[in-house]
């Protein structure tokens, strides 16, 4: 189920983007012409990683720093908070959680722009948020979300498309279904000989991959059991150092950018110190040991990266003995205070 389901993303992106057009327009017309002192994201698990991603395209594209609010200052410590003037953004699969739902409530109360990026659009989170923006993933059956996620991003980068107004990113949106299903078809066998066996790894990415890297390091705990850290490689040589040996598996997303150069130098420094590095990187990176497909613009790269991990990772639970539908412990919907 969690390779049907990550393989039909193509299909979902399309149906997502086909839909809700001129209510995107409208919010992007209401953001550019609102003044926000401050910027938050709500959200839990693979939902933060996409709020990750689309905080990054914020402050790398509007120039707003965004940060990602701790729920608990809401739902448990009541803390009170400064709402006017501020932009929350919301992102989740079921919309189901209190300490995501009662955030969003509690600002728009108090005069902010609330905005729920949501599959189900009649959960309390839709309800909850002044503006609601369905996903359109359709139900999801496997416990590990894969097309949720992927729409999570698109519906992300749609978002500042239309607040920044940018044909280019529209049209390179646009462009996303065709480059999702090219990227499913990737060969990405190689990683499968190295993880299969592996007790541990590091997960690499820096800058808009670095929602990726946190996105795969949880894919690897909780559909192969395998436990994985995810890194900037601007961190890893730091603490995170003092854990490579031989034969330590690094998994490093080098995508399009100007964090690239870094990631597969990084690669190489790594492979000197005995690491059994898998340096992930589009076609034109000799070094590279597995294929990064590449999208219209490198801002969207991290969608179709996703979408070529989640066909590998599907296949590596597999051959570690073990169901990617149901992983130990987990439930679809988590509902947490």
């Amino acid at each position: 189920m969690m390779l049907k389901e990550a393989l039909s993303a193509a299909d979902c992106v399309a149906l997502q983007l086909e839909n809700d057009v001129e209510r995107y327009a409208e919010l992007g017309r209401k953001l550019r012409t609102t003044t926000f002192n401050t910027a938050l994201t709500v959200a839990r698990g693979s939902s933060d990683h996409a709020a990750n991603y689309c905080a990054y395209l914020i402050m790398a594209r509007m120039g707003r720093i965004v940060a990602s609010l701790p729920m608990s200052l809401v739902t448990l410590y009541k803390s009170p908070l400064v709402t006017r003037d501020t932009l929350t953004i919301a992102i989740s699969q079921s919309g189901q959680s209190p300490d995501v739902v009662e955030p969003i409530r509690y600002f728009r109360d108090g005069g902010a722009t609330t905005i729920a990026l949501v599959n189900d659009i009649d959960s309390p989170l839709a309800a909850a948020a002044e503006w609601a923006m369905p996903l359109r993933a359709g139900k999801e059956q496997s416990v590990a979300a894969t097309k949720s996620f992927i729409t999570s991003l698109v519906a992300g980068a749609r978002l500042v498309a239309q607040w920044q107004n940018d044909p280019e990113l529209t049209e390179g949106l646009a462009a996303l279904p065709e480059a999702l299903c090219s990227a499913a078809q990737v060969d990405w066998s190689p990683a499968l000989e190295v993880l299969t066996p592996a007790r541990n790894i590091m997960v690499v990415g820096r800058g808009i991959s670095f929602p990726i890297a946190l996105e795969s390091a949880l894919k690897f705990k909780e559909t192969s059991a395998l436990q994985a850290e995810a890194f900037s490689g601007a961190e890893i040589k730091h603490g995170p150092m003092a854990l490579i040996e031989d034969g330590y598996p690094l998994l490093i997303f080098a995508t399009r950018g100007p964090t690239q150069a870094g990631l597969i130098a990084l690669a190489a420094e790594m492979r000197t110190r005995g690491a059994r590095v898998l340096l992930a990187a589009p076609s034109d990176v000799p070094e590279r040991d597995l294929t990064l497909p590449t999208a219209a613009t490198p801002d969207l790269d991290p969608i179709v990266a996703v979408q070529a991990f989640y066909v590998m990772a599907a296949h590596l639970s597999k051959a570690r003995g073990m169901d990617p539908d149901r992983p130990r412990h987990l439930s679809k919907v988590t509902k947490t205070n």
